[in-house]
């Protein structure tokens, strides 16, 4: 009867009943005993599931320049009937006076290679290297954002526990759900992104996440926290998010701390946390106004490691009503679901934050490049 009541609320939209907390798995309970597994070439293949899901490749940029940029292709199914997909551009100018640059752009005759690692469609291509080491990010979908970047992994990539995946059901041998996060937490940038008024030198540093939400996005999560920072020796990556009610208001965390060649901590011990809430007299939403980012977790060598990223975030880079600018297609996956307003604010303090490393006792400062998001939905 559960099943059903969620195949329901599934294809309807409607919010799901109440199962609790048990009706979660957590990556955390895999990352109890196996706290990250490195990628290998084989755990970036594109799922394209055939049933309700959300499935992102994103490039976070930080350009040399100053500008923050991100490059995202997303393939989207509603319930098995339509797949739809669509790139997505957008860039922060470093003087904040000129407006934002975001371009989203259906994608038409999309498609991937046989392995499911390249993904293509017209005027598009987003292709792993034979080597499984860079990504070439190709798009002339906008004018006004022609995208030619490569981006390539410096650190290892990671995902937690032993898949990545949460998994959402009341029968843990027949999930109905599944939310995975695989990351490239350090990357180099180089190439550019042509804009009206010119090419923009995006040459400098950025992180790669492939993201699967197996389930509709506003029944695995109510909101989320986002930080990506970049450091000369550290990078710094972390994904919570928080179930609504119908799974507990279960908060998994998923995140790592790496330096050139090497992580140096992964897993699910993490947690953001909103330690000033300035409020958003818009929508009711409590927007934050300050944050603190925590890892925790072993080294190889079975060392202590622990890291802290907090402070102020400053005046907002942009808030995002994603009902009123996302694609059609996205807005068919939310519904009409009483409740479900997202909004998306994204930041990158004026001041900039130090992350703080702490390891085997021994504790290092250094500031860097920064960028985060907090979502609220239901």
């Amino acid at each position: 009867m559960n099943w059903l009541k969620q195949q329901v609320a599934n294809v309807a939209g409607t919010q799901e009943p109440i199962y609790g907390p048990s009706a979660i798995q957590s990556v955390s309970k895999q990352a109890d005993t196996t706290p990250y597994t490195e990628l290998r070439k084989g755990d970036l293949r594109w799922a394209a599931m055939e049933s309700t899901c959300v499935e992102t490749q994103s490039f976070y940029l930080f350009a040399e320049t100053g500008h923050i940029g991100l490059a995202q292709v997303i393939y989207s199914n509603v319930a098995g009937i339509r797949t739809t997909c669509q790139f997505n551009t957008k860039v922060f100018y470093p003087d904040g006076k000129i407006p934002n640059l975001w371009s989203s752009d259906a994608l038409n005759n999309y498609g991937f290679d046989d392995e499911q690692l390249c993904f293509y469609a017209d005027s598009c291509a987003v292709d792993l290297s034979e080597d499984g080491t860079s990504f070439s990010i190709k798009s002339a979908t906008n004018e006004a954002s022609v995208v030619n970047l490569k981006v390539s992994k410096r650190s290892p990539g990671f995902q937690a526990g032993i898949d990545g995946k949460s998994y959402f059901g009341t029968n843990p041998n027949h999930p109905w759900g599944s939310m995975r996060h695989a990351f490239w937490p350090r990357c180099a940038v180089e190439g550019n992104i042509l804009t009206k008024d010119g090419a923009l030198d995006f040459k400098g540093r950025g992180m790669f996440v492939h993201a699967l939400q197996g389930m509709k996005p506003h029944h695995a999560a109510a909101k989320w926290d986002f930080v990506n920072f970049q450091g000369p020796t550290y990078s710094a990556v972390m994904m919570e998010y928080t179930t609504p009610p119908s799974y507990g208001s279960t908060v998994v965390n998923v995140g790592g701390l790496v330096s050139d060649g090497e992580i140096i901590c992964a897993g699910s011990s993490n947690s953001a946390s909103h330690t000033e809430v300035r409020g958003d007299p818009d929508n009711d939403w409590p927007e934050p106004g300050a944050v603190k980012f925590l890892w925790r977790g072993k080294t190889k060598d079975g060392k202590d490691c622990a890291a802290e990223l907090s402070g102020s975030l400053g005046k907002r880079l942009d808030r995002v009503d994603v009902m009123a600018e996302v694609p059609k297609f996205v807005k068919n996956i939310v519904g009409n679901v009483a409740g479900t307003k997202p909004y998306i604010y994204q930041y990158s303090p004026q001041i900039p934050l130090k992350l703080s490393v702490n390891m085997d006792g021994s504790e290092r400062t250094e500031e860097g490049a920064f960028f985060s998001e907090a979502t609220f939905i239901s």
